[in-house]
């Protein structure tokens, strides 16, 4: 007997139970062909569905809103922040680099390289931020090999995702299959409890799509640079404007007289011919715990003991600058490139517009260091970069300046429309900006996450909440706000909103109604058979409805299923998380498939042709997979 829920006007008029179990399928169905349609975002088709099954009775206010306290979905925010820190220090660009490096020129080991270090990365990174950083590398490293980059694309989005299964974390399906297991009085899974069958399913898929591959080259251009191509970064723009020309890293010792001193009393542009670039503040701390403080060079800044200045001109005046003052010069002048960083200061091009008040007037008029707290360091026209002289060169119609300063003040400009226009967006560059220094901070707060995670010395969800706050605490991200954009909240409120789907199907008995007719209709052919029902049965809905989704409905009905049968639902749950995970038919089934289309030139029968027969063969292999490592 179903439990009345409070003050629900729709229970109270038609209590019956076949309207709960009616409202309940219709909700699922609707929630399907709303996933499948796509017109409207997932997150809003899951609270569609949560308000409807609330209103109507079938389920509870607090089982409607217990998804988003559940410890999966709190786990799934932490993670992301996480994955944001490994992304934002470049730690993540450095091990794919590292990775991708034993490649060679041979394509078939540059195959192998990509699809094993891209399954490797996607055990512990989400498949769609794996693939966002392997794609341009791979793209790049197809080009300068010869090789065409159609062949390793979809394969690289297809290992991601195989990726997934190698541990708890490595896709959301896994921490649903593991919250529905432990939600039925078992022990909790392990983070490495998936990895005998996940590394079975990378080595079978890796083989298998060795051969499958190459039909993806045939009739594909040979070159996918632009595919890779993200517009200017701040690197090109240096080598554009010939920054890195003369270029020199300057010390300043502790017994230099300079200490105190500003850059307008040194007068450096005047007495020298310099230009400051960077006055960098030292580097405080050792080992991992370091930090670094730029400043925006400007003529009240303040040179003390330790600050190394990054200056721009001729070398017979760094070397009197040098002498003068008792500093310190980098012998190697690649040193200095090496070294230049964009941490808290950047760099922008800003376009007069056709009536703006800057127009004709010279660069040391507009006085942009002292109005606007930014250098103007060159101006490109008419396809020259001038960086010499600027400060008689007048601004005529058509130029583009490069100003630097704080990020904050680079994105306070954009307000001065009616003026200019900054190119680009200042915050979105500055986000772009890796903090590499912290690299190594972030490895070592990536390891013991996955260390407490596998030795269970805390709950898994206090390790990934402790790991999200040591990167924000420990200046991974330059600011809180960063990483709570690394947070998808589509994902978020996907889940939490379908979580309470389980209770409807359970609580209306629709999940016992499912699970009796799998069992009827396979169980009587053995368990294998009931185990295939329920992995191509998942396999099937995850052509339409996303993978996490899938995961959330068929769980219980897995679980059910199991407990109908009288066997152990282990195995039936990890073909729900291994069904709903290899989905590779459809461009749409999953964002690693849909973000190689473009760049590796994909049609739809692509997918079918390459996509299908993997999808179809692994799932054969893990239905006897599956039960060897974890037994009826």
């Amino acid at each position: 007997m179903l439990p009345a829920p409070d003050s629900c006007f729709l229970y109270y008029h038609f209590p019956s139970r076949l309207f709960l179990v009616i409202i309940t399928l219709l909700t699922l169905a609707l929630a399907a062909a709303g996933f499948v349609w796509g017109r409207i975002r997932a997150d809003v088709v899951a609270l569609i569905a949560l308000v409807i099954l609330a209103v109507s009775g079938v389920i509870t206010t607090s089982e409607a809103l217990s998804g988003f306290a559940n410890p999966i979905v709190i786990m799934m925010v932490g993670l992301f922040v996480v994955g944001g820190a490994i992304f934002n220090t470049g730690l993540a660009k450095m091990l794919g680099a590292r990775l991708l490096k034993l490649g060679g020129n041979s394509p078939t080991r540059l195959f192998l390289v990509v699809v094993l270090a891209t399954g490797l990365i996607g055990g512990f990174v989400s498949n769609t931020g794996t693939v966002a950083l392997m794609l341009p590398i791979v793209v790049s490293m197809a080009a300068a090999s010869g090789t065409s980059p159609s062949r390793m694309l979809m394969p690289l989005a297809f290992a991601s995702s195989i990726g997934g299964m190698l541990t708890l974390i490595g896709t959301p399906p896994n921490l649903v299959i593991a919250e529905v297991w432990e939600e039925a009085g078992n022990a909790p899974l392990t983070m490495f409890t998936f990895l005998p069958a996940g590394l079975v399913c990378l080595v079978a898929g890796t083989l298998l799509l060795i051969p499958m591959s190459r039909w993806l080259a045939k009739g594909k251009k040979s070159s996918g640079e632009d595919a890779a191509a993200q517009g200017r970064s701040l690197a090109e723009i240096v080598d554009e404007y010939g920054l890195n020309d003369d270029l020199w890293r300057v010390q300043v010792p502790d017994s230099s007289p300079i200490a105190g001193l500003t850059l307008g009393n040194l007068a450096l542009r005047t007495n020298y011919r310099l230009d400051v670039l960077e006055l960098r503040m030292g580097e405080t701390g050792r080992g991992l715990i370091r930090h670094v403080t730029q400043e925006s060079p400007t003529a009240t800044s303040t040179v003390d003991p330790g600050d190394i200045l990054f200056v721009r001109g001729p070398r017979e005046g760094v070397d009197r600058f040098v002498a003068d003052y008792g500093l310190m010069l980098a012998d190697d002048p690649e040193e200095a490139r090496r070294n230049l960083r964009f941490y808290d200061i950047g760099l922008a091009e800003i376009v007069p517009m056709p009536g703006s008040d800057i127009l004709k007037e010279t660069i040391a008029q507009l006085d942009f260091r002292n109005r606007f707290n930014v250098n103007i360091l060159g101006v490109r026209r008419d396809g020259r970069f001038i960086t010499d002289n600027l400060g008689s060169l007048s601004v005529k119609k058509g130029d583009v300046l490069l100003v630097q300063g704080t990020w904050q003040a680079i994105g306070a400009l954009s307000d001065e429309t009616r003026n200019w226009v900054v190119l680009g967006q200042p915050v979105s560059e500055a986000s772009k900006v890796t903090l590499d220094y912290k690299a190594p901070l972030a490895a070592v707060i990536m390891l013991a996450m996955i260390v407490a995670l596998v030795v269970d010395a805390v709950p898994a969800v206090m390790a990934v909440i402790i790991a999200a706050l040591a990167m924000v605490l420990t200046g991974c991200f330059r600011n809180v706000a960063d990483a709570y954009k690394t947070i998808n909240w589509e994902s978020v409120v996907l889940i939490a909103a379908m979580m309470p789907m389980s209770f409807a199907l359970e609580k209306t008995g629709v999940s016992e109604m499912v699970s009796s007719s799998l069992v009827d209709a396979l169980g009587g052919l053995g368990p294998h058979w009931l185990l295939a029902g329920v992995y191509f049965t998942t396999s099937v809905m995850t052509l339409f409805i996303s993978n996490t989704a899938t995961a959330v409905l068929l769980a219980p009905i897995a679980l059910e299923s199991a407990v109908a049968y009288g066997a152990s639902p282990l195995p039936f749950l990890f073909a729900v998380t291994f069904g709903a995970s290899l989905c590779f038919a459809s461009p749409f089934s999953t964002p690693p498939n849909a973000l190689v289309m473009p760049a590796g030139q994909y049609t739809f029968m692509d997918y079918l042709k390459v996509g299908g027969p993997l999808q179809l063969l692994l799932g054969l292999l893990m239905i006897f997979v599956i039960p060897l490592v974890f037994p009826f």
